[in-house]
């Protein structure tokens, strides 16, 4: 190898263990907002009239009631996509070296370096697959919100 792959591989290692970590993370925040959507989506039952997110009350522009819906949900969007691409990562990283251990008989040292490669991409794409679900229908909700409001809005009688 040329010491520009050298330097390239070196650099590579480096995130293993941030990316790693970051795929731990993204597990974490995806079973936290699955535990908060959970509880939502009981007491949306119990209480179907009731606004969540967007106060039935609130003063504003339909643009900045946009806004609270978009910043309501970017955590799980963001999570959703950022989520397999750190999985990828992962998978990459131990890559090269297990291919070298490959091409020297080495099986077990492959065995071994893919196997974690391998959990960190699932544990990124269950992350991903959670966030992803709950985005979704977490979005429908807020737009019913909003929609309910904007109704609101114009329904009221104009003051002159």
């Amino acid at each position: 190898m040329t010491s520009i792959e050298n330097l390239l591989f070196d650099m590579a290692q480096l995130f293993w263990w941030p990316v790693l970590l970051l795929v731990l993370f993204t597990f974490a925040y995806a079973l936290f907002k699955l535990g908060g959507f959970l509880i939502e989506a009981f007491l949306r039952l119990r209480l179907p009239q009731r606004h969540w997110v967007v106060p039935t009350n609130a003063t504003g522009s339909l643009e900045s009631m946009e806004l609270l819906v978009l910043r309501e949900l970017e955590g799980l969007r963001l999570c959703s996509r950022i989520a397999p691409m750190l999985g990828l990562v992962a998978t990459m990283i131990p890559l090269g070296p297990a291919l070298a251990a490959v091409s020297s008989g080495q099986s077990q040292i492959t065995a071994n370096s893919m196997g974690g490669a391998f959990a960190a991409v699932i544990i990124a794409l269950v992350a991903a697959s959670i966030t992803f679900a709950i985005y979704t229908i977490r979005r429908r909700w807020l737009m019913q919100e909003l929609t309910h409001w904007m109704e609101s809005q114009t329904s009221e009688p104009e003051s002159t």
